[in-house]
Formats: C-alpha cells, sequence, structure tokens
C-alpha cells in the first residue's frame, strides 16, 4: 500500500481481471539451407518470397543441354530431348522449397543459410545450423531443406538430432522427408524416444515451378553438324589448335590457341588475354586436312591482310615456326573433338524460331521437390483458418503437376500403420476429381495412443508454450492461495476459450479440461519450503476422424 504523507486527493487503480494467456504463434518454420547470398548461420525472419529474394538471393542457375535437328532440306531446326546436366552437382532447393511454402499458404518464417552454393550440402554444415537454431525461442517448425541431398546415413542421423531437439525444448516440430523413397530405411534409421515430435511425409512432389538458368549456359547441339576434326602442333601439345565444325551449308575452319599464356596479339579479331579464335571459310564440306587447314589460312589471309595485323599465326615457344601452306606437317591430328554447340544466347538473334523453341522447352522442365516446404505451408494455413487441432490432412497440395509417385490403398496400409516400430508416414496422394492431398495426419509415434496424430502434438506444445510464458510473472511472487488463484483463473479463462473454439473435447468445460493448484492438492508443504508452486492441468484434446465407418443394414418392410 502507498504511503501517504501530503494532504491531497490521490487515485488508486485495482486491478480486478486475472492475467491472460497470449497464445504462441503455431506455424513458424525454419528452413535450413544453402542460399546465393545473404548472412550466415545467423536466423533471420521473413515475411515473404520478396524478402528472402532481397536478403538471400535466387536459385542457383542450371545447365541443360538441348538436342536439336536442322532438316537439310528446309533449314527448319527442331527440338530433340532437353537434358538437365547439372543435377548430379546441383542440389540446392531453398529457393525452390520457400516458393512452394509460400504458394501454400505460408507466412512469416525463418532462413538460416549455412553458406552459399559454392560447394556441396554438407552435414557439418547442416548440422551446425541446426545446432544455432536451439538458441531461437519464435520457430515452432523445422524444414532440413538442402539435407536430403545428403548420403541417406547423414540424413537420418541429422532427422534424429532435430528430433532431440524438438523434445529437448518442447516448442517445435520437425517436418520429415524420404529423401531416396526407401520407407523401410526410414524406418530403421529413424531411432530414439522422440518421434511423436515429428512427422513424414511421401512422396516428392512434381511442382509447377520453373528451373532458373542463364542463356550461356544453355549448350544447343545440331545432330545434322560434322563432328570437328582436331589438328595440334605435333611437338606441342599446347601449341595451335585447329578445329573444324561444320554443317551441309557453311563449312569452318576455327583456328584457335589452346594456352592461356601465350595469347595471340594483334587486330581486335585477336584481342584476349586468354583464348584467341579464328574462323575462316573453307570449300571442303567434310572435314579438312592438314593441308586444307593451312591452305585455307593461307587464302584468307591474303584475301584479309588488315586482319591479321601483317604476321602470321605462330607456334607456341620458340615462336619462329609459322603455319603457311608450304608447310601443312606441322600439324598432327588431335582427338577429342566434341559435337558442334552453341549457347542459347547465340541464337536470340541468329534463329529466333529455335530460340524461342527452347525456352518454352525449358519452361516445361518443372523442378522436382521434397513435400516438406508444402507441408510447412499447409501446416501454416490450416492453422490460420481452422485452428492447430485441425489435422493438417484432406488438403490441397497446391502449385504442383502431382505427386512422383501413385499410392494405393494397401500401400498406404503400410505407409499408415507399422506393427514392428509404429513409424507411421503420411501418403500423398492424388485423387481423381480432387487433385493431390495430403492423406495423412500421423506423427512418427502412430502406436501411441497419446501423441498419435499431429494435430495432439502440435496443440499440446501450443499450449504448454502459451501457458509457460503467460505463468512468468508468478516467479517470485509469494507462493500462497492469492497467486495460486491468479495462475488458476489465467490458464482456466484460456483453456475455456479454447474449448469455445473446438479445440477441446466435452459438452461443458469441465468436461473438457481441469487446472488444480493448492496445499493438499498438488503440493506439499516441503514443496512450498523449496520453492515450487505446481500446477497440474489436463485436457481433452479433440482427435480427427481417420477412419469413418458407415454401417448398413437390411430392414423390413412395416406398414
Amino acid at each position: 500500500m502507498a504511503i501517504y504523507n501530503t494532504p491531497g486527493v490521490y487515485v488508486e487503480e485495482i486491478p480486478t481481471l486475472a492475467p491472460s494467456v497470449a497464445q504462441v504463434a503455431t506455424a513458424i518454420p525454419v528452413f535450413i539451407g544453402y542460399t546465393q547470398q545473404g548472412p550466415k548461420l545467423t536466423p533471420t525472419r521473413i515475411d515473404t518470397l520478396l524478402d528472402y529474394e532481397s536478403l538471400f538471393g535466387k536459385a542457383n542457375p542450371s545447365a541443360f543441354t538441348v538436342a536439336t535437328t536442322t532438316d537439310a532440306n528446309t533449314k527448319i531446326s527442331s527440338i530433340n530431348t532437353v537434358t538437365r546436366t547439372d543435377s548430379g552437382t546441383n542440389k540446392f532447393l531453398m529457393h525452390y522449397g520457400l516458393s512452394l511454402y509460400f504458394r501454400n499458404g505460408g507466412g512469416s518464417c525463418y532462413i538460416v543459410s549455412v553458406g552459399n552454393y559454392s560447394g556441396q550440402p554438407s552435414k557439418t554444415d547442416l548440422e551446425a545450423g541446426l545446432t544455432l537454431l536451439e538458441k531461437e525461442d519464435e520457430p515452432t517448425l523445422i524444414v532440413l531443406l538442402d539435407a536430403v541431398s545428403l548420403p541417406t546415413t547423414d540424413y537420418y542421423d541429422l532427422c534424429v538430432k532435430a528430433l532431440a531437439q524438438c523434445r529437448k525444448l518442447g516448442d517445435r516440430f520437425l517436418i520429415a522427408d524420404i529423401p531416396d523413397g526407401n520407407t523401410d530405411t526410414f524406418r530403421s534409421k529413424i531411432v530414439g524416444n522422440d518421434l511423436c515430435y515429428g512427422a513424414a511425409y511421401h512422396p516428392y512432389l512434381q511442382s509447377t515451378l520453373t528451373y532458373q538458368y542463364v542463356e550461356d549456359n544453355i549448350s544447343v547441339t545440331d545432330s545434322g553438324a560434322v563432328a570437328p576434326t582436331l589438328y595440334q602442333w605435333s611437338s606441342d601439345d599446347k601449341g595451335l589448335t585447329v578445329s573444324y565444325s561444320g554443317d551441309s551449308t557453311t563449312p569452318t575452319v576455327s583456328i584457335v590457341l589452346d594456352t592461356a599464356d601465350q595469347p595471340i596479339t594483334g587486330k581486335a579479331v585477336f584481342n584476349t588475354d586468354t583464348v584467341a579464335t579464328l574462323v575462316i571459310t573453307i570449300s571442303s564440306k567434310t572435314a579438312p586436312s592438314g593441308a586444307d587447314v593451312a591452305g585455307a589460312w593461307s587464302t584468307w589471309k591474303t584475301a584479309n591482310p588488315g586482319a591479321t595485323g601483317g604476321f602470321d599465326i605462330q607456334k607456341n615457344g620458340a615462336g619462329t615456326a609459322k603455319l603457311a601452306a608450304t608447310d601443312p606437317t606441322v600439324l598432327t591430328a588431335k582427338s577429342g573433338g566434341a559435337a558442334a554447340s552453341q549457347s542459347l544466347a547465340s541464337l536470340r538473334t541468329t534463329n529466333t524460331s529455335l530460340y524461342n523453341q527452347i525456352k518454352t522447352a525449358l519452361n516445361d522442365q518443372r523442378v522436382q521437390l521434397p513435400p516438406s516446404p508444402a507441408i510447412a505451408g499447409i501446416y501454416a494455413s490450416v492453422d490460420r483458418d481452422r485452428g492447430v487441432w485441425k489435422a493438417p490432412a484432406n488438403v490441397a497440395v497446391k502449385s504442383i503437376i502431382g505427386p512422383t509417385a501413385k499410392i494405393s490403398d494397401a500401400e498406404q496400409d503400410r505407409l499408415n500403420i507399422d506393427a514392428t516400430a509404429g513409424k507411421s508416414i503420411n501418403a500423398i496422394r492424388d485423387f481423381t476429381g480432387k487433385g493431390t492431398l495430403v492423406w495423412g495426419a500421423r506423427t512418427l509415434a502412430g502406436n501411441d495412443n497419446e501423441w498419435r496424430y499431429v494435430s495432439v502434438r502440435r496443440l499440446f506444445i501450443t499450449i504448454e508454450e502459451s501457458t509457460r510464458k503467460a505463468t512468468a510473472f508468478a516467479v517470485f511472487e509469494p507462493n500462497d492461495a492469492t497467486t495460486w488463484l491468479k495462475v488458476k483463473a489465467m490458464i482456466e479463462s484460456y483453456l475455456y476459450g479454447l474449448w469455445q473454439q473446438g479445440a477441446l473435447g466435452g459438452s461443458k468445460p469441465e468436461s473438457a479440461y481441469f487446472v488444480n493448484v493448492g496445499l493438499g492438492k498438488t503440493m506439499t508443504s516441503q514443496d512450498i519450503l523449496e520453492g515450487r508452486m505446481i500446477v497440474e492441468i489436463g485436457v481433452a484434446a479433440v482427435r480427427p476422424a481417420e477412419f469413418i465407418v458407415l454401417r448398413f443394414s437390411h430392414k423390413m418392410q412395416e406398414a
């Protein structure tokens, strides 16, 4: 009570309401992986894909080879195949995954960048990001997106460590993928007592996202082109290299200095510090011989005296041997010729029709992704629209063509119920007329009656974390009936609100939850002496109707 010494009028505000519980955010995923740029090993919150691109950049551009054929008569080019050539090395999925996350209803999330695109994903990098995450309080979902490209043993070991972190902190949940599609291996590798803090989804998804690429990295080959014949100086394999790459209409010879330490100098056509190329035309429509090349060079030189600066191309090294029409023997055949190719960028002005065809074909190459980012978006969407107590299942997956594998009822029987280890795997299935739906809602503890369902586990995480933070005011308050009453009233008010929203089962509040605290109820005198205030909370969480059984029977006519 305040002490008054000066005469006057004083105003006191008397609190009459109990403190309230503010519910924590339920779906704030954290994505751990590699980015183009941005702060390394610094958990960063973003709200949109634009935020991600501004801070962390875009996807690592992919490389493709496009095989084409040009008709000898019509001169019209057509596409044979489009092949992604860097699938074994370019394994970075963060940007594509974030795109799928936001398209499926995702909101605010955290990014932990563990490096850029210069190397390959490593367990050490990703483990460092996971360890760092332990210090962050807000994230509630863990997505190990770039970890799926690790060796399966490393990936599953990382999942086990993520589950252990979820259990230790009690405020987050793991969304796992099955990288190789081998569900038996997954079940044998995911071990421990933390299985109720995670869920797995299968199979991968064929998204509608297209690969990002740089036109200079798109190699376009023509099967009608003549494979090059190469020549080099017989006494020096680092000397001048002459290569032929022609077609039925315009055969050419490319003369290339095959070294970086002896550049050709002269006019603009030769000005370079590394490799110089000179293209000359020959009359033959077949691969030339050494004499043909030497003669063509001499003819070209005579016809274009200014372009060569008045000197011959010299052999690397001594600088005295010169390629001339009278000395073709200095050239010898060289193996290793590659098919003629050019970049997509070069076709933009030379062959607009083929350029547009290839652009369309590249846009048809769709990114295949693990399901975890889409599932994280669905968690966020369902939590926002229905509540964390609603199972995130029987929900359509957006921005995908479909799952990479079709799952039958018999196959899902084995995925959903694992009689041996209880490790349920949630299926993503394609249904005629309905699209692709998430068709499972179990945690990895599928045989546990208490924690079988994702929605039950996540509801308890939400209630526990919300009440833990709300009761912080009572720390060091008098451990007496007044404080107990405040705490009990606060928690009961919060649970009553959840019951009204449908999160808790029961026809009346006392059937849905209870809150007990007090001497002789939850505490002994010794507990009070040792500074413990023990509150017991029980809730009847609603559970999803996983199996709906309609029973029919014959009824005899009565009238």
